[in-house]
């Protein structure tokens, strides 16, 4: 049952939803990231890990009773995927931007990794206790 509650905890994830998009809207030109190597996919990564993060935050309430956690975690990475394939595709309409398999990638990683370390961490798993 969604109550006013757990609907208060979709703003992060509509928040992070929102920068993702306002930064992939930007003209290639007026993107400033250091001349690092990698540096792009770091902050594609760090990005969706953020993203990730806030849908567990807005969506593990609802799915604690009815899925189990990898489910749940399953249904985020994915989620996070598909918000990626729109921001990619997004980009391809924004001058100097190019949609970029490897961004989706990193999107992925980030996604998952912040996944695998809620599901380590996650206080209901079995064998471990909940305070």
């Amino acid at each position: 049952m969604l109550t006013l509650g757990n609907a208060l905890r979709l703003i992060p994830v509509t928040l992070v939803m929102g920068i993702i998009f306002f930064l992939s809207h930007q003209p290639a030109t007026e993107l400033a990231l250091p001349p690092i190597t990698g540096v792009d996919k770091l902050a594609h990564a760090v990005a969706y890990a953020v993203l990730a993060a806030s849908l567990l935050y807005g969506l593990e309430p609802v799915m604690r009773h009815r899925h189990k956690p990898r489910v749940t975690g399953l249904v985020v990475v994915v989620l996070c995927l598909a918000y990626g394939m729109t921001d990619e595709l997004h980009q391809s309409f924004i001058p100097g931007r190019v949609p970029s398999l490897a961004d989706l990638v990193a999107d992925g990683t980030g996604a998952a990794l912040l996944v695998l370390a809620w599901l380590r961490l996650w206080p209901g798993r079995p064998g471990q206790t909940v305070s």
